[in-house]
């Protein structure tokens, strides 16, 4: 747990000290933002959930988007930086090193996801929802936003090229969130068995994004978070040898 808490806050104040994360954090809630403002409030008078719902809907951006760009550097740029030696010949195993960049990411999206809980705020004071609605869709895009940012860590895995990596990321994730349109072309059981891969329109807009909580959305998002991060842990093992 130890040399999991130096990479975590050594990341975390990478974070917070340099201006990349805080671009990104302010690139991606002026555009959430925008969308908010053009596209949620601005559609005269409707019930209020419905109002969240289609917010919630846009704050996926945020997740999706966010996750990809804190993530796909965190292991190509220590390779590319030739720092990863130093990792490696020091007494931290490969699963600390993911484990506790992974942490640092997902707590600065955490915070990313604080600073959004305005729009909320402003559907509740035009309109009337429940605080149950607000806090299953924030966990939602925090599953959500972990989800995305073990793709993202596994393709760092894949590369010291960032931009390759970015690309590798951006596809994968991509795939998984529109995989819902290959299901629509196959026959059952086939296409329900595709659709609940997907990673955003079964699992987030057909229950978190309405605030509704089942359990097996919270599997699948655990479930991909650690097969993902496990991919990144056997490729640096694997690497590490190269």
């Amino acid at each position: 747990m130890r040399a999991i808490s130096i990479i975590y806050r050594r990341e975390l104040g990478a974070y917070l000290r340099s201006p990349y994360g805080w671009v990104i954090c302010a690139i991606v809630l002026l555009i959430d933002g925008l969308l908010f403002q053009g596209l949620v409030m601005s559609g005269g008078e409707q019930l209020s959930a419905l109002v969240l719902e289609r917010a919630f809907y846009y704050q996926s951006g945020i997740p999706l988007f966010g996750g990809v760009l804190l993530s796909f550097r965190l292991l190509s740029e220590e390779r590319q930086n030739h720092s990863m030696v130093l990792l490696n010949t020091s007494p931290i195993r490969d699963s600390q090193i993911v484990i506790g960049k992974f942490l640092a990411a997902l707590t600065f999206l955490a915070v990313m996801l604080v600073l959004s809980v305005y729009m909320p705020i402003l559907v509740k004071i035009n309109g009337k929802i429940t605080f149950s609605q607000v806090l299953v869709g924030y966990v939602g895009l925090l599953l959500l936003g972990a989800a995305t940012m073990s793709i993202g860590l596994f393709a760092s895995a894949l590369t010291r090229q960032q931009l390759i990596a970015a690309v590798i990321a951006a596809a994968m994730v991509t795939v998984m969130c529109f995989i819902y349109v290959l299901a629509n072309k196959v026959d059952p059981p086939l296409n329900d068995a595709i659709n609940q891969i997907g990673l955003f329109w079964v699992h987030f807009h057909g229950s978190f994004e309405k605030g509704i909580l089942n359990l097996k959305d919270i599997i699948y998002y655990v479930a991909t978070t650690y097969f993902f991060l496990l991919l990144a842990i056997k490729t640096l093992e694997a690497k590490r040898w190269q």
